[in-house]
């Protein structure tokens, strides 16, 4: 047992550092944890719950994780201390952006341009039940540009509900290969009981989809059951409100400045006219009864480059043990 405690504050000590020195779809954080190691949740956001329409304008992720996928050979690349337990799993993410306005097919410089990412990733969770931390790895492999079909999906969906047909999505970032690593450490600092907690938490994110750092803090409040404890269904209701804080220092951004290897696209957002620090605001509203997990989420994010905006959007979240 001493040894084990020894090789997992081994990793935390090497690693944390590391991470210290977003993405928009974050499935990992502590506060979306469910109480098991088999089960499947849908993830959509968009801008419509926040009455706008431009920037990150859409996304969903198909997510599933099974003690199954332990056999899948990427895990090889991921940290797994020794000290923990795991979570093995797959998703799938997309991704849209615009400009602010989608009425016009001229390119609309000083803008954000038009951007659609798809991409699959697989992941490791791992928690820490005796020093009450998880650290995450993912590797992201995928699409920007047209393959992603960002013009297709936004097009049909405003047809459907009767919107503006968008235009200008000829002017989109070009295709190119997305291939991202991302590490996430969370530690707990305090905890009341089952009411009331507060966790540290950091990212890395390394490649060509983003390369930033992010650090910040998280809270939750309400009847949950802690994400760092083994126990199983000590409350087999939960519901409680959680709030995380990030700031975000930008390396790169293949949604703003277009894919590594392709020069292409007809426009993109300057390196020098990036804001190279980020402040991000995520709540939320978390019930799970038994098998089933809902969430409604709001996130509020600051100027991504110099001529932007602040930008807002929503999401739910629908999960169910398998």
């Amino acid at each position: 047992m001493k040894k084990k405690i020894k090789n997992c504050w081994f990793a935390v000590l090497v690693i944390f550092p590391a991470i210290i020195v977003g993405q928009k779809i974050d499935n990992a954080s502590s506060f979306r944890d469910i109480k098991s190691a088999n089960y499947f949740r849908f993830h959509y956001d968009n801008d419509y719950f926040t009455a706008t329409d431009y920037y990150y304008t859409q996304g969903y992720n198909f997510e599933f994780t099974s003690p199954k996928l332990q056999k899948n050979p990427i895990n090889n690349l991921f940290l797994k201390p020794s000290c923990t337990e795991f979570k093995y799993g797959v998703s799938i993410e997309h991704m849209g952006f615009t400009p602010t306005s989608i009425s016009s097919d001229a390119i609309l410089y000083g803008d954000r341009p038009f951007a659609a990412a798809i991409m699959l990733k697989s992941f490791l969770i791992s928690t820490d039940t005796l020093h009450h931390m998880r650290l995450s790895s993912a590797l992201s492999i995928g699409i920007i540009g047209p393959g992603a079909f960002g013009k297709e999906m936004q097009t049909g969906i405003h047809k459907w509900v009767g919107d503006e047909v968008p235009h200008g999505w000829q002017h989109q970032i070009k295709n190119d290969l997305l291939l991202n690593y991302e590490l996430a450490h969370e530690k707990q600092l305090f905890q009341f009981q089952n009411f009331l907690a507060l966790n540290t938490n950091a990212k890395l994110r390394l490649g060509t989809v983003n390369t930033n750092a992010s650090a910040g803090l998280n809270a939750t409040l309400g009847k949950i059951n802690s994400p760092f404890s083994s126990v199983k269904n000590k409350n087999r209701f939960q519901i409680y409100g959680y709030f995380q804080s990030l700031v975000t220092v930008v390396g790169y951004d293949a949604s703003l400045q277009g894919g590594i290897f392709s020069r292409q696209s007809p426009y993109v957002i300057a390196s020098r006219d990036l804001n190279r620090m980020t402040l991000q605001n995520n709540f939320g509203l978390i019930m799970q009864y038994k098998g089933l997990y809902l969430e409604y989420s709001r996130t509020e994010i600051s100027k991504e480059f110099k001529t932007g905006r602040l930008h807002k959007w929503g999401g739910i979240r629908i999960g169910v043990k398998l």
